[in-house]
């Protein structure tokens, strides 16, 4: 028997519960999974497989998996599998705290990707065999196409390469989801390539479905279960000045005729200062803008209602649970302003270049230099990962990235000598703001961005320090093209591990 979201008779003849369809993965599998920050992930089957994995466990026996997704997911599929110690290898992208603790602890190999590769990656062969995929939808049609859920992500590659599928149908998903996505079939491998026929943020150029194929699907399960929620933080005074700053800064190349009154379209990161920036824009007389970014949040959200943004193109929502009830109760409107793409075209650096796209998005911390770390602590602790941050600073218009001058309390300063880790290199970091200011760095030599970058990204309390280092190193160095004293370059980082301070 079917029912209004399992329209398709034969697939509807494949429900089972979480429990029976996990039976189908088996230990050292590689399992592609949907979900992209929090949304459209798997409910049901991950948790049933932890508990089959905790029962190996007490057996004595090994049940871990290779686990591929489109981005982070949530404690019921990263943390559940983790805590079950059925994780051996992760990739593109993490925030779960159970799955980042045993990463930084060795116990779970992690492989930090840009977000635009993953798919050509597993294309290429060079992730291995994708043996079973697990997939959230909002429903099966009659023909066996599957309308996506809150993210696309890797689903369209997962659902191609892996041997058996598992759908989730989620009943909590708004079936008005139908009509929202583009998913684009006109990929190939090299020397196959052809160009995207994608002109302007809204471009459709696919089809509202994923495909697969119906023989491929050995278990359908339902599910009724809300992705994960997160509330946002209304926006403090830091946020607002470095949403200050970074406006003004627009307003600037307005007037310099380098931006329109549209910008360009936008790619926003995900927190606090992201949509502090958003409402910036919103608040500074902003209108008719366009977005070609990862995921829409509640700031992207809020301009989308209010028309400052007539168009966003991405691949997943990140909603707080007041957003999403926002998000159904006009769910006719924001179909016609979103689309939801694959990553590989929410993330493609053909299409983020040929756009021109402005992006924004956090970091750990900058050095002197321009160089930016925006994945680790002290070097060697991942925190979540670089996601799609590089795809869009190496190929966009404008790569600006955002962050408090200080954090713990002022412990600890983003601008630093150094940097501890280099995610993003000088040359693809254009503009650093802090609430303290702003550093266009574009057209300087390292020596002239090291000058502006102390004077207006470094909070006071580090801004002599960063100067002595930087006079020092420049009469010092063996060098005098990028000055570092290499004995001293790292010891803020030392003296923090060290005293709990950069200032000792």
């Amino acid at each position: 028997m079917t029912s209004p979201r399992i329209a398709h008779p034969g697939l509807a003849a494949h429900r089972m519960d979480a429990a029976q369809a996990a039976e189908w993965i088996q230990p050292g599998m590689a399992v592609g999974m949907s979900g992209f920050t929090g949304a459209g992930y798997p409910k049901a089957v991950p948790q049933a497989l932890a508990a089959r994995m905790e029962a190996a466990r007490e057996r004595g026996e090994p049940f871990a998996l290779r686990v591929l997704t489109g981005a982070s997911t949530a404690p019921e599929l990263d943390g559940a599998l983790a805590r079950a110690g059925g994780i051996d290898f992760r990739l593109p992208y993490q925030s779960d705290p159970e799955l980042r603790a045993r990463i930084n602890r060795g116990e779970i190999e992690y492989m930090d990707i840009h977000l635009g590769h993953v798919a050509q990656y597993a294309w290429f062969g060079f992730l291995g065999k994708i043996d079973v995929a697990v997939i959230e939808v909002a429903g099966i049609l009659p023909d066996g196409r599957l309308i996506p859920s809150t993210s696309v992500g890797n689903n369209k590659t997962w659902l191609d390469l892996a041997d058996k599928v598992i759908v989730e149908v989620n009943h909590r998903q708004p079936i008005g989801l139908d009509g929202m996505h583009d998913i684009y079939y006109g990929t190939a491998l090299p020397p196959e390539r052809r160009p995207i026929p994608l002109l302007q943020p809204g471009d459709r150029i696919g089809e509202p479905y994923l495909r697969v194929d119906p023989e491929k699907i050995v278990a359908v399960v339902e599910t009724d279960a809300p992705d994960r929620l997160g509330s946002f933080a209304p926006p403090d005074a830091t946020s607002q000045a470095i949403a200050a700053n970074l406006v003004e800064f627009f307003r600037h190349e307005i007037r310099a005729g380098r931006l329109s009154e549209r910008l360009l379209p936008l790619q926003s990161g995900v927190g606090n200062i992201a949509n502090a920036v958003l409402a910036g824009l919103q608040d500074g007389g902003f209108r008719d803008l366009t977005a070609f970014t990862e995921v829409i949040q509640d700031g992207m959200l809020d301009l989308i209602e209010a028309g400052v943004i007539t168009m966003a193109s991405a691949t997943a929502l990140s909603l707080s649970p007041e957003a999403v009830a926002r998000f159904a109760a006009n769910i006719d409107l924001f179909r016609e302003r979103i689309v939801l793409r694959p990553q590989e075209m929410s993330n493609h650096a053909e299409l983020v270049r040929r756009l021109g796209c402005i992006a924004m998005n956090g970091m750990v911390e900058a050095d002197i230099y321009g160089n930016v770390n925006s994945t680790h602590v002290a070097g060697s602790t991942i925190i979540n990962g670089i996601g799609g941050s590089g795809d869009f600073a190496r190929n966009g218009f404008l790569s600006c990235f955002v962050t408090p001058s200080t954090a713990k309390g002022g412990a600890i300063s983003a601008i630093v000598p150094m940097v501890s880790h280099v995610d993003h290199n000088e040359h693809d970091v254009d503009v650093i703001v802090t609430e303290q200011g702003l550093a266009d760095l574009r057209g300087l030599s390292p020596k002239q961005r090291a000058r502006a970058v102390i004077a207006n990204c470094a909070h006071p309390d580090y801004r002599d320090l960063l100067q002595d280092y930087f006079d020092r190193a420049l009469a010092g160095s063996s060098g005098r093209h990028t000055p570092h004293l290499l004995g001293e370059a790292l010891s803020w980082h030392q003296r923090y591990l060290d005293t709990g301070s950069m200032r000792g």
